[in-house]
């Protein structure tokens, strides 16, 4: 089946291809099902791809298919080629297989949708690129799969792009995704230059002979696209804001697209990274940092969906923080897990807002539990999975990065323990604001309008999530011969994973550690929130605006550019450049009407002037000749 790796990226872009020419003859729900049975169909071959991967010697688990020369130019030779080893394989089977639940859950959710089959031509055309930015085998055709999720991301935040906020949410999630590209582009130019190749094996197998500077540039900044992508300090700002879309978009840049693509570079450069000690402290503090800004951040959000935002911006920070230690394969592990619970939160909030009649803001929530058991009863379980309250996948899998940390440093693992609080906390605000207390949208909208459960469509999406919440950490457990997310990929990472070296005792200690904080947080959660739902001490401005860091932004750079370009366009450009071409133009034409009324057409005239010419020459020359 190796052979026919081709098949997992093809299916979703034939999906795309054929709904945009045959997508309205198809018609709701048609075009969906199409779509879905396309991405179910990708994972179905990645399955068997797997099989075939794990039938083979641990030695012998890479295959690269090359498909077509794809830029022949001099030295560079780059190929489309892909290459099926552990890691794209892993994250291969998480995508499509979460992906194929989220276009399933929105056959329901955007059945009213008037552009129902173009919103599924983009679900399959992002799915197509995150699979060709996973599976490729060289720097430049995974950055092609980088831009087309970029792409992809703007059409489906500003896919309702009648209203302002959402086209502006899209500009936002474009243009800054923009600054971490050029980092990206950099570093394989610098790479080019260094060992005259851009395929992971030529460039990987020539790191001894990159010196250190030149190493840790190339890291950083292919860590500066991460940042801009994967949504970290400075660069975070434009994933609250792409909540502007489709609650199954959300769910799908969250959980199993695009965010988690810093991610999978970072981890897949691992033979880079275990080389530069200095780039690693710095993936390390950015994502620990990230974590906690967002995390405080999630704890003051009014508006279910920005909450849910900032908790993935926190989730990512814990990945990068795994990378940071060495600890690629925590990083991975967390990502599986984080796929199916954040999948699921997100498209637990789009079943509430499809209950709510598009509702958003928890203060007009309260008491859903009733109304809506299966959700509220799932987005419990996802709560639960995230906070890392055992024996929940979270507990496992943010266990694992957190003992990491520790070995690391001491600092970073408490300040990990402390965003595993906040985690715990917030998301259980979050849940006792929407599924507990009092029923607010009672007096907040027409009394008419009851909450009601989601159709099976998307029900039965959040069950499987929930399932997956519950028992995804069964593919690595802490405990003898069950390792086996560690054991598979520890042929690709070798010596760049870190190895721990703690006794039994202290990783029981550790666990026992994580378990009490997830239980506390959650506790904490339901003691300030359960009965009550306004505590404005506890939502201070400060992090409802994220630390004012979309503010400074605003303040110092956007507006001041904007009145550099106002200034430019309507000042400079129209008094300075257009002025000066104006008045070129009107000088030489004055110039010409003036010295036009010496031509009369008269030849008496002409005959004066050439006299009187004569005239003055002569004069001239006797004077010189009387001198």
């Amino acid at each position: 089946m190796l052979h026919y790796a081709y098949i997992i990226p093809l299916l979703p872009l034939a999906g795309a291809v054929l709904l945009a020419f045959f997508g309205k003859r198809l018609g709701n729900p048609l075009a969906g099902w199409f779509a879905t049975l396309l991405v179910a169909a990708s994972f179905v071959v990645g399955v068997f791809v797997f099989l075939d991967l794990l039938h083979r010697a641990s030695s012998n688990r890479s295959f690269d298919q090359t498909i077509v020369t794809w830029i022949p130019v001099g030295g560079l030779q780059i190929k489309a080629a892909l290459l099926v080893d552990q890691l794209s394989i892993t994250m291969v089977l998480f995508v499509t297989a979460v992906s194929a639940l989220i276009h399933l859950y929105s056959i329901g959710y955007m059945h009213r949708d008037p552009q129902f089959s173009k919103f599924f031509v983009y679900l399959n055309l992002f799915v197509f690129s995150m699979l060709i930015l996973v599976m490729a085998d060289n720097f430049v055709l995974t950055f092609l799969g980088w831009e087309g999720v970029g792409a992809c991301s703007y059409w489906l935040v500003a896919f309702w792009f009648d209203r302002d906020s959402a086209a502006s949410a899209g500009k936002k999630a474009f243009i800054v995704n923009r600054i971490g590209d050029f980092g990206f582009l950099i570093a394989m130019f610098l790479i080019f230059s260094t060992v005259g190749t851009l395929s992971y094996s030529g460039v990987f197998g020539a790191v001894g002979s990159i010196g250190p500077t030149t190493l840790t540039a190339i890291t950083l900044l292919l860590f500066l696209g991460a940042v801009g992508k994967s949504a970290q300090i400075p660069l975070f700002i434009w994933l609250p804001d792409a909540m502007e879309g489709p609650t199954p978009v959300s769910a799908l840049i969250h959980a199993a697209t695009m965010v988690t693509a810093g991610v999978y570079l970072m981890a897949r450069v691992s033979p880079l990274l275990s080389h530069t000690a200095s780039s690693l402290n710095v993936v390390a503090i950015v994502g620990l940092a990230t974590a906690f800004l967002a995390a405080t951040s999630a704890c003051a959000q009014g508006d279910i969906k920005r909450g849910l935002a900032y908790s993935t911006i926190s989730q990512l920070g814990y990945m990068f923080l795994a990378v940071g230690t060495g600890a690629y394969v925590a990083a991975i592990f967390l990502m599986i897990t984080h796929a199916f619970y954040k999948a699921l939160l997100f498209l637990g909030a789009g079943s509430v807002m499809h209950g709510l009649h598009d509702e958003q803001d928890m203060s007009r929530m309260g008491g859903l539990r009733k109304f809506m058991p299966v959700t509220a009863g799932t987005f419990i379980v996802a709560w639960l999975a995230i906070a890392g309250v055992p024996p929940f996948s979270g507990f496992f899998s943010k266990g694992d990065v957190l003992m990491n940390a520790y070995a690391r440093s001491p600092a970073l693992y408490a300040f990990g323990l402390l965003t595993a609080l906040l985690t715990a906390y917030y998301l259980g605000r979050i849940v006792f604001l929407t599924f507990y207390g009092p029923e607010r949208w009672r007096t907040s909208g027409p009394e008419e309008v009851l909450p009601h459960e989601s159709p099976a469509v998307m029900l039965v999406p959040l069950v499987i999530l929930a399932i997956g919440s519950l028992a995804a950490g069964v593919i690595d457990l802490p405990y003898a011969n069950l390792d086996y997310l560690a054991r598979w990929l520890d042929p690709l990472f070798g010596s760049a994973e870190r190895v721990l070296t703690f006794s039994t005792g202290a990783k029981d200690a550790f666990e026992v550690a994580d378990g009490v904080v997830a239980v506390t947080g959650a506790l904490l959660a339901g003691g300030l929130w359960l009965r009550r739902w306004q505590r404005p001490r506890l939502t201070p401005v400060f992090f409802q605006r994220a630390w004012w860091v979309d503010w400074a932004y605003d303040t110092f750079i956007a507006r001041p550019s904007t009145a550099l370009a106002n200034f430019s366009a309507y000042v400079f450009d129209n008094e300075v450049i257009d002025g000066v071409v104006n008045g070129t133009a009107t000088l030489v034409r004055d110039s010409g009407t003036r010295l036009r009324r010496l031509q009369t057409g008269y030849v008496r005239n002409y005959a004066l002037a050439i006299a009187t010419g004569a005239a003055l020459v002569l004069a001239y020359v006797a004077s010189r000749v009387g001198s």
